[in-house]
């Protein structure tokens, strides 16, 4: 018997995919949206050959109100799960006005569509770029948030806020915020991974396309900070062990368990890494040197994020499995395989 039927936005694209896959084995009904901005549809041949299950994908903007409120007035859904967001921190600063439209719009218009159908439970995208360039390490749901570092960081702040004051008006529209650290990896099964129809921003895809020799040598932003060895520190998460946090999430919400509203929960492994030091645990784990140089610092980029896990193992009961080898076993099976 299926838990509910649970609206995935952005469900062809790299956390989204992995997420249907975990609410699929976890007994929920899924229904996809993806305009396959930075998709491809061929992610749900790999979800079905893992699931057994054909997710069925509507091709909608949702950042289009007219397009989203029909949407929602075909489909009745149980709550939702809200990823459909521009990603990429360098881009945004280029293209700030596409940011700002694209994910803002797309969240009104995705809460518009819940209320006027009475199924108020909705789990937030957020980021760990909202803390900016904190001043304590590790960060802590308590954290002050600081100045945003980039357009993209922004919007994910004033979705927050909209969310905030949203459910501050109508108590009975729940929500949860999801503040990833990041999320690298593919599926253990080696049939999803990430697979953007975009050129790859993020390191760790960065990382295996060179070591795969689809691209000659990658750039190092910044060996000049102060941490460990100059470059940026983030905490890697790996994508199965985020889509799982996404259905513990969503139970969390549906079982009126939530003492706040929305919830707030950070999801990282707890653990700084640098960028140079997830470079030589991509060397160990292919056996292979990789080709890379160092280059000027990037704006938009913090110098040092990472979690502190404990509210969300505390109260979604939500433990990590992976570990950075792990991340980049995985990443490197997929890459060699697509």
């Amino acid at each position: 018997m299926s838990k509910g039927k649970i609206l995935v936005t952005g469900g062809t694209g790299y956390i989204g995919s992995h997420t249907v896959v975990d609410l699929l084995e976890n007994d929920f009904e899924v229904v996809s949206v993806d305009n396959y901005h930075n998709s491809k549809a061929g992610v749900l041949d790999g979800i079905e050959e893992i699931t057994g299950v054909r997710v069925a994908n509507h091709t909608v903007d949702l950042s289009d109100a007219a397009a989203a409120a029909k949407l929602f007035e075909s489909n009745k859904f149980d709550g939702a799960i809200h990823f459909a967001a521009f990603k990429s921190v360098g881009e945004s600063v280029t293209k700030p006005l596409a940011y700002y439209r694209n994910n803002l719009n797309s969240l009104l218009n995705v809460i518009a569509g819940l209320k006027r159908q009475g199924s108020g439970r909705l789990v937030f995208s957020s980021s760990c770029s909202v803390y900016g360039n904190a001043d304590e390490l590790p960060v802590t749901e308590a954290t002050p948030r600081k100045e945003a570092e980039s357009p993209y960081a922004r919007t994910k702040q004033m979705g927050e806020d909209i969310l905030y004051d949203y459910c501050a008006a109508h108590p009975d529209f729940s929500a949860i915020l999801l503040r990833y650290f990041n999320p690298a990896g593919a599926h253990p099964s080696g049939k999803i991974g990430e697979d953007a129809a975009t050129p790859a921003s993020n390191l760790v895809p960065v990382i295996t396309e060179v070591g795969a020799g689809k691209r000659d040598t990658m750039t190092v932003f910044g060996t000049d900070y102060a941490t460990r060895d100059g470059s940026c520190v983030r905490d890697y998460i790996h994508v199965a062990d985020l889509a799982h946090a996404h259905t513990l999430a969503l139970e969390y919400l549906m079982s009126d368990r939530a003492t706040e509203n929305p919830a707030l929960f950070n999801l990282g492994i707890g653990e700084g890494l640098t960028v140079l030091e997830v470079i030589r645990a991509f060397e160990r784990v292919a056996e292979q040197p990789l080709n890379y140089e160092i280059g000027a610092r990037r704006p938009g980029d913090v110098v040092a994020v990472y979690a502190d896990r404990s509210k969300a193992t505390r109260e979604l009961g939500w433990e990590p499995r992976y570990d950075v080898d792990d991340i980049m076993r995985t990443a490197w099976a997929w890459e060699q395989q697509r």
